[in-house]
């Protein structure tokens, strides 16, 4: 049955044109001055539409002049009901459209809206599904390849690509178990309260099968696309390639980095990549100066993040994180998914492409629920005064850019500078002592490494990495045993993830070279005092 609606559009005097940006996104607008006698040339924007995001065709404008011409003497219900017909026999699955009647300056013009299809792929039924599935790339409908395609065969079946079968690839029992503990350790570091860590709990090989990272063939259980990317990674284009660029072109490196191996891994590396390259400023917090980067360092994380989890592992593209002196941009492949527009995902609705990653993801809390991603990130940037992150798809893949605002930046570190300079103006007379002599300075820094080595018999008991102890070490020299100090530090004076400063915390608990003071807020410790 054809909906019919009645809308007037009044123009400005005189005026015979209108713009496709009335109707939509440009993008997903297509003007027809008339249906072509070779079907398939209109045919082919509807299936598009479908196994897309959807979209709108105007019967009645001019494409190229945008000038309004209208249907002519025809009867509006007459063509309407013909194209409906058209349209329900040509392609299959069958699409039904809403055509609605509208009047531009007394001509009348069709609208034909279509709806992003819930049963993909979408194509002409007397004509090869491989040739006949259009997609819209750049404001065009292309035929889909064997890629896309097959995407699109995996999204209409409701069938997530990474909790298919890895074929070829046994099942290995003993890296399961590995897999279920690594996932448990980091789950357990990304805990902020001891109330979490005892909530979580453990990964089993049930859970695995649960999350789609193990499945059943037959009566066996075999690996899927999710378990080897979470493990030995063997998708040569599952990996992220860093860029840091002089100015604001890709024109010169100034650093680069590529980084594989299992993906819950890559975006620490990226992200530590990202803190590396961005200006950091400084608040005075009390008596404390507290060092803050230019960019919310939870909205790179997420972006990064994003990107690994909602990827098209399909594509043979990689994941791009570019850093220019303006901004950050985030690349990677795949457009949105499941019919979503940009628009929509801004409101925090989501259908995901990678279902057990997403579980694998949110259960290592390296993810929040889904959907709540992109919110997240613009409120981030919101809050750092920053302008508003932009969210764009290109050809086949999804951009995120956020902007660094470095004239900001460079005035927090100026006033910061200026509230430690009066600090230290109050206490000139210790700090005129300390810098008597470069001795006494040297004298100073030998004793605190001295002090230090009393913790190291402690930290070996607990089977400790000499990564690690150097690490702490790192922390001793910032704070000693006179400065409260939490896990929000440890990430400041390492310039490392919140993953990693977890684990550095849960070390110094564990070999009981810490306690907890009162007083300095939630989760602050300093360094027991051990007497030479």
């Amino acid at each position: 049955m054809i909906k019919l609606k009645y809308k007037k559009i009044r123009l400005e005097a005189g005026d015979s044109m209108v713009n496709k940006e009335f109707f939509g996104e440009t993008k997903n607008v297509e003007f027809k001055r008339e249906i072509p006698s070779r079907h398939e040339k209109f045919l082919k924007d509807i299936i598009a539409f479908s196994n897309s995001t959807g979209g709108q065709v105007i019967v009645g404008v001019e494409d190229e002049t945008c000038i309004v011409y209208g249907i002519g003497e025809q009867s509006p219900f007459k063509l309407s009901d013909s194209i409906s017909n058209m349209i329900s026999d040509a392609c299959t699955p069958q699409i039904e459209p809403d055509i609605s009647i509208q009047t531009i300056e007394d001509k009348t013009v069709l609208v034909i809206d279509v709806a992003p299809g819930k049963f993909r792929p979408y194509y002409l039924a007397n004509k090869d599904k491989e040739t006949t599935s259009y997609i819209r790339i750049n404001g065009t409908s292309r035929p889909a390849d064997a890629r896309k395609l097959q995407e699109l065969e995996l999204e209409g079946q409701n069938i997530s690509y990474d909790s298919l079968q890895d074929i070829g690839r046994e099942y290995d029992e003993n890296k399961a178990l590995e897999l279920c503990e690594i996932m448990k350790k980091i789950a357990v570091a990304s805990c902020e309260t001891e109330e979490e860590r005892i909530a979580i709990k453990d990964m089993s090989l049930t859970k695995l099968h649960d999350f789609g990272l193990l499945c059943m063939v037959g009566r066996n259980p075999y690996p899927t696309h999710a378990f080897d990317l979470l493990t030995d990674n063997t998708n040569k284009a599952a990996k992220i390639q860093c860029a840091l660029f002089k100015g604001k072109t890709r024109d010169i490196f100034i650093d680069r980095k590529v980084f594989d191996g299992p993906i819950y891994e890559q975006v620490d590396d990226a992200y530590n990549f990202v803190l590396r390259h961005i200006d950091m400023g400084a608040q005075i917090d009390g008596e404390y100066r507290k060092d803050i980067y230019e960019l919310p360092v939870s909205a790179v994380r997420e972006t990064i993040a994003n990107a690994v989890l909602h990827r098209s592992y399909l594509d043979r593209s990689c994941i791009q994180v570019c850093i220019y002196d303006d901004r950050m941009e985030v690349s990677s492949p795949g457009m949105l998914y499941g019919g979503l527009d940009i628009e929509t995902a801004k409101t925090g609705k989501s259908t995901c492409r990678n279902e057990a990653i997403a579980e694998a993801f949110h259960y290592m809390h390296i993810v929040e629920a889904w959907g709540t991603g992109i919110p997240r990130i613009i409120n981030r940037c919101k809050e750092y005064d920053l302008p508003a992150p932009a969210f764009e798809e290109f050809g086949d893949g999804f951009k995120v850019t956020l902007f660094r605002k470095a004239s900001n930046a460079l005035e927090k570190v100026s006033n910061a500078q200026k509230k430690i300079s009066n600090i230290q103006g109050k206490a000139g007379n210790a700090l005129e002592k300390v810098s008597n002599t470069h001795g006494e300075i040297s004298n100073a820094q030998e004793k605190v490494s001295n002090k230090f080595d009393n913790y190291v018999p402690f930290l070996k008991a607990v089977e400790t990495t000499d990564i690690f102890i150097n690490n702490i070490r790192m922390v001793y020299e910032h704070c000693n045993v006179d400065t409260p100090f939490g896990q929000a530090n440890v990430m400041e004076w390492l310039e490392c993830s919140k993953s990693k400063a977890t684990n550095i915390m849960n070390v110094l608990k564990t070999a009981e070279i810490i306690e907890k003071v009162k007083g300095f807020g939630p989760g602050r410790y300093r360094f027991v005092d051990l007497q030479d």
